[in-house]
């Protein structure tokens, strides 16, 4: 299941494992007693979601316990997207087996490295600050089963041609799109399914379930508000009415023959239940919220993003146990981010990370010293 809800986790590279949310300590070979390098932090802005197309600034701190002689430090800025799947070839003729599909892309690799005052620093702490400038073109953070989208600065120092220290911090990034530009106004939004019921045997009746939005397009972190009416023309009782938000990924991979395929997949972004009494031969209306998560993939963003292409749609769901069936309304739903203009290059403030399961919402980082 993709997770760009409460339990988004970062993305990760094939080999490398860590959990988002937590800085996470990577074993260092063993070393000397007293190494040159204390320690290397990276300072971001805690809790930050970066819009593409923004600013990136922050701090190398170098902490050295000794002289250190041509030292080389530097932060690196990479961006990089992966998908890989099993799809079951030959079943049709009689013979299964399992092909690998998998495509991959880089967004982004821009590094700095930071000049150093007659080639050598004394013993205490350095600081280097940096800014990078996000392309204005790259997909959200993303992480599913399939594919992973992920983005991080690394820091590093090296001393004689060896790696003495580094750092990595795993960042949000919100993509954007011109949906806002294209389409400026928007229309209320009414879908209806109706639906005749059969039960106990000779009875039937129908049920009508419609949904009304002001709007279908939001941004991440917008409340999603609808109305659901109800009306119930049969003789038993509605007390479970279920609301939904799918995401349907589209993935876009090769085979080892070079083979184009596409995989498609869904999960359930968020959920409600309304516990209802809803009785016999009457209407009712049910007013409902959702609060989008602060990073999304936007809709479509096929020119974005080779490997993968996202549809979101908000369901309303009637189960009829007595009845053996189900009523159901489906309503597209359009997620979109402006991009940013000269005067709004800046982070996303206020923006919360999801929390991990620890409860922590820090940053995630790796760190080597070695």
């Amino acid at each position: 299941m993709m997770s760009q809800t409460g339990d988004l986790t970062v993305a990760k590279e094939p080999g490398i494992s860590v959990t988002w949310g937590r800085g996470e300590d990577v074993s260092p070979p063993p070393q000397p007693p007293m190494s040159v390098v204390k320690s290397i932090e990276l300072v971001l802005p805690k809790d930050a979601v970066y819009l593409a197309g923004s600013s990136i600034k922050g701090q190398v701190v170098l902490t050295l316990n000794s002289t250190l002689v041509d030292p080389i430090v530097k932060v690196e800025l990479v961006g990089r997207g992966y998908v890989e799947w099993n799809e079951e070839t030959g079943a049709s003729r009689d013979y299964s087996r399992d092909v690998i599909c998998n495509n991959k892309a880089d967004y982004v690799h821009k590094t700095k490295t930071f000049p150093v005052e007659d080639n050598w620093l004394s013993a205490g702490s350095h600081t280097f600050d940096f800014h990078f400038n996000l392309p204005p073109r790259l997909p959200s953070t993303f992480t599913s089963k399939i594919c992973h989208v992920f983005y991080f600065v690394q820091a590093s120092c090296m001393g004689r041609e060896h790696i003495l220290a580094k750092k990595r911090m795993y960042l949000l990034i919100q993509g954007t799109s011109d949906f806002h530009a294209e389409n400026p106004s928007q229309i209320p939004l009414f879908v209806e399914a109706e639906k005749k019921i059969s039960y106990n045997c000779c009875s039937q009746g129908t049920i009508c379930l419609q949904i009304q939005m002001e709007k279908n397009t939001f941004v991440p972190g917008e409340k999603v508000i609808f109305t659901t009416e109800i009306n119930n023309q049969t003789s038993k009782c509605i007390r479970t009415v279920i609301f939904a938000l799918y995401a349907h990924v589209q993935y876009e991979g090769f085979t080892p023959k070079a083979e184009r395929r596409s995989k498609v997949d869904s999960s359930e972004l968020l959920r409600q239940e309304a516990n209802t009494q809803i009785t016999p031969f009457n209407t009712t209306k049910i007013v409902s919220t959702f609060h989008l998560p602060p990073v999304l993939s936007v809709s479509g963003g096929a020119r974005d993003n080779e490997i993968m292409n996202t549809h979101y749609e908000l369901i309303s769901t009637i189960h009829l146990p007595w009845s053996l069936t189900s009523v159901k309304a489906k309503v597209p739903i359009i997620i979109t981010s402006a991009p940013v203009d000269a005067d709004s290059c800046r982070l996303l403030e206020g923006a919360v990370l999801p929390k991990s399961p620890d409860g922590s919402s820090d940053l995630n980082a790796q760190t080597n010293t070695y």
